[in-house]
């Protein structure tokens, strides 16, 4: 993608309403604009990361045996009433009515209507195991939204539910579930501790907070320091196997959240080993047995030919709540230092000096070659200053930048940075693209 076609509005000043960092850079990198008290619309190059970490989410989902659907926005109050849950889910609930005077909400979340869903067309427990998710927006009226996307009120969300015969298959699932999420979040470069959490309104009682550990966490969170380099599940991970094993080697250690917190047992560790720290929550997952399934009628038949109500759990990720979680935990003075598995694009080429016959030539020719290896790139073809341009691919975190001159091409060369480290070295265009195609695509 050329710059000088793109839609990048770039902020040179840090809006006043911004309290953290990733509300900061997010603006100031053209990623969102702000509509309204917690509601954002998705610039350009907020949408292409917005879209990458929805595909790792589904992928993942994908991998462990869920199957994809799509429910509506707009629920039946009457389904929340048989849950028991419509008048007890308070006001971050936004509730309407349509022309016909019915009772409507936009859904917080889809436990009653996946139930619904499920009872409607599964009567037997040869139908079972069955995971059902989707990625849909939701909205919640919050009190008070801040810190960008972190706390908005409307935000997308990866909702999957499990329906299983018994207790035992159940919690199976469960393990399924904890074992794709740390690998979803490991492949965002992002280390999430699961931590034994409150269950809240969703109900239950088995319940883990994947956190991401940051200064402007919201949550206090303890954990055992062994945690943040526990070896992450691999992709040759088989999701029919027996995952209590990986599942114990993670819950054996101590994580918990301020609500389910035990300061005795946190004391008995070593000093060494104890983590106290603020968290960022990006995943939260449940087991709740049949609070839905009896309510509401979910059943199917077993073995002996007896009707029994299924047993459920819900598996929740923030998916636009990622971002800001990322860049939290990926930033520095200059700016965003995006992972390459989310980054908008790979590379940001310079063009230090546009309408020069060689570097231009010499520009396309390596945009040509990258784009080619199915390298993303960004193309600086702006009249801009230089130091404009190198601010610009710093703040919005590109994982390479390549870097063209008339005096390097005198030499044969160009330089290539990585953002991460800073690194920079002189090598011949040639020597570049093989270097970034090995470092992106091999």
């Amino acid at each position: 993608m050329r710059l000088s076609r793109y839609f990048l509005p770039i902020l040179r000043e840090t809006p006043k309403e911004a309290e953290i960092v990733s509300h900061r850079l997010m603006l100031r990198a053209g990623m969102i604009r702000q509509q309204s008290a917690g509601i954002y619309s998705w610039l350009p190059l907020g949408f292409r990361v917005l879209q990458k970490v929805e595909q790792i989410v589904r992928e993942e989902q994908d991998r462990a045996g869920a199957v994809e659907v799509l429910m509506p926005t707009i629920q039946s109050a009457d389904l929340w009433r048989e849950s028991g849950r419509y008048d007890a889910y308070g006001k971050e609930m936004l509730r309407i009515t349509d022309r016909h005077e019915r009772e409507m909400l936009y859904g917080p979340t889809n436990e009653e209507m996946i139930t619904e869903i499920f009872r409607a067309s599964v009567k037997s427990y040869r139908d079972l195991p069955l995971n059902l998710y989707h990625i849909q927006w939701k909205f919640r009226d919050e009190v008070r939204p801040r810190f960008g996307i972190m706390r908005g009120r409307e935000f997308l969300m990866k909702d999957a539910y499990s329906f299983d015969i018994d207790r035992d298959s159940a919690r199976a699932a469960y393990r399924r579930m904890f074992v794709a999420y740390l690998r979803t979040f490991r492949r965002m470069g992002l280390t999430a501790i699961p931590m034994q959490a409150d269950t809240g309104p969703i109900g239950g009682d088995l319940s883990h907070e994947f956190i991401i550990l940051a200064d402007t966490g919201e949550s206090a969170v303890f954990c055992h320091r062994d945690l943040l380099d526990l070896p992450i599940p691999g992709e040759d991970t088989d999701f029919s196997a027996d995952l209590t094993p990986i599942v114990d080697a993670w819950t054996s250690l101590y994580a918990a959240t301020d609500e389910k917190h035990d300061e005795a047992a946190f004391a008995a560790l070593p000093e060494e080993k104890r983590v106290a720290a603020r968290g960022i929550e990006v995943g939260h997952i449940f087991y709740f047995g049949t609070k839905y399934s009896e309510p509401m009628g979910a059943k199917v038949a077993g073995p002996d030919g007896a009707e029994r109500p299924v047993h459920m759990g819900s598996y929740g990720v923030g998916v636009s709540r990622l971002l800001g979680a990322i860049i939290e935990a990926s930033h520095d003075d200059a700016g965003i230092i995006w992972p390459a598995s989310v980054a908008p694009f790979h590379v940001g080429l310079i063009n230090l000096k546009p309408g020069d016959a060689g570097t231009d030539a010499a520009c396309t020719k390596l945009y040509g070659e990258l784009e080619a290896a199915g390298i993303e790139v960004l193309y600086d073809d702006t009249d801009n200053r230089p130091g404009a341009k190198f601010a610009t691919m710093d703040l919005i975190g590109l994982p390479w930048q390549l870097v063209v001159g008339p005096r390097g091409l005198e030499k044969n060369e160009v330089e290539l940075k990585q953002r991460a480290g800073g690194e920079r070295e002189a090598i011949s265009p040639e020597a570049a693209v093989n270097k970034l195609v090995a470092a992106l695509k091999g």
